[in-house]
């Protein structure tokens, strides 16, 4: 059925729990799992809004992610499951997440959503359903 699972984590609680449900699923079905960090670029400075330039560097940018992919790949690697660690930098996070899935060849991609529900939507947007949208590849979605 599903062979190779790609993973979109970010570090929190709630991309852990898509990890674990990820890996079990991978052992239950002898897959395979890509990880895939997806960072936001940093907003522009406005000076006229007050925000302060951004301090976040392209180095502790890739620290994170590999942080992250590492402590994915040691929870694989516990249960016996393939894993590959993958670390972007984008301005768009749902569009990354799809051209991976096709790069890498995947064939489920498991997700979390927050739920924040329609308002919350409204306000922050959804990667969840902007991945589906943009994916013909079936989606997990965990919440």
């Amino acid at each position: 059925m599903f062979k190779h699972l790609l993973v979109p984590v970010d570090g929190s609680e709630l991309s852990d729990r898509a990890a674990q449900t990820a890996i079990s699923l991978a052992a239950t079905l002898g897959a395979r799992i890509t990880g895939f960090v997806a960072e936001p670029l940093p907003p522009m400075p406005n000076e006229s809004s007050g925000m302060a330039a951004y301090t976040r560097t392209a180095d502790e940018h890739r620290a994170h992610a590999r942080g992250v992919l590492a402590a994915f790949g040691k929870m694989a690697a516990e249960q016996g499951v393939a894993f590959h660690g993958e670390y972007k930098r984008t301005d768009a996070i749902d569009d990354a997440i799809v051209e991976a899935a096709k790069v890498f060849e995947a064939d489920l991609v498991v997700m979390v959503t927050h739920g924040r529900g329609a308002f919350g939507e409204f306000l922050y947007g959804s990667q969840t359903k902007a991945v589906l949208a943009g994916s013909k590849l079936p989606l997990l979605v965990l919440r």
